[in-house]
């Protein structure tokens, strides 16, 4: 039983080791290929902000309605 334990342990070991090895070769350190404009930049910005403030534009337009429905009767 106990060697099974070691056995089985070291495998899980080295299998991480693996998996970090893998993970590391993804990582590159050399400056990017294409360069990236401000055009370009300001387009991918405008975007993100617009998706970030889109949910909470349509939640603030529609509080007034979200007042005046009736609140849910709470259940003994």
């Amino acid at each position: 039983m106990g060697v099974l334990r070691i056995l089985s342990g070291s495998a899980a070991l080295t299998r991480s080791k693996t998996i970090l090895k893998d993970r590391r070769s993804g990582i590159y350190s050399k400056p990017p290929k294409d360069k990236i404009g401000a055009g370009q930049s300001f387009l991918i910005m405008s975007i993100f902000a617009a998706a970030m403030l889109a949910p909470a534009a349509w939640i603030l337009h529609h509080l007034p309605e979200y007042r005046q429905r009736p609140r849910p009767t709470p259940k003994a």
